[in-house]
């Protein structure tokens, strides 16, 4: 712990921001193991867990790249050309037009 005192200034906060960036990114990491359904994780949630914690600032890393599935793609929606604004306007004023062609 002497030793520890004796940094320099510029040191000690560095390693005091080292600490806070490991600690955040632990909990982070173990709240989001968690959270996450075990079919959208390549381990074990017990086996990431031990990771993320033993690991130090590298297991919450390695988890973060290579822990969790991507997520499958879902189908979008056919795009439909929305009617401008002055035709809406025009629609709530006057009422919808017969004709269904609204380019």
């Amino acid at each position: 712990m002497d030793k520890l005192l004796t940094l320099p200034v510029p040191a000690l906060v560095a390693l005091g921001l080292l600490v806070v960036v490991q600690l955040s990114l632990q909990v982070f990491a173990v709240v989001d193991v968690v959270k996450r359904a075990a079919e959208q994780l390549t381990l074990p949630k017990w086996g990431w867990v031990a990771i993320i914690v033993l690991g130090e600032i590298l297991g919450p890393i390695i988890y973060l790249v290579a822990g969790r599935k991507p997520a499958p793609v879902t189908e979008i929606a056919p795009h439909r050309p929305a009617a401008s604004r002055s035709e809406n306007a025009a629609d709530a004023l006057y009422g919808a037009r017969k004709d269904t062609d609204r380019r």
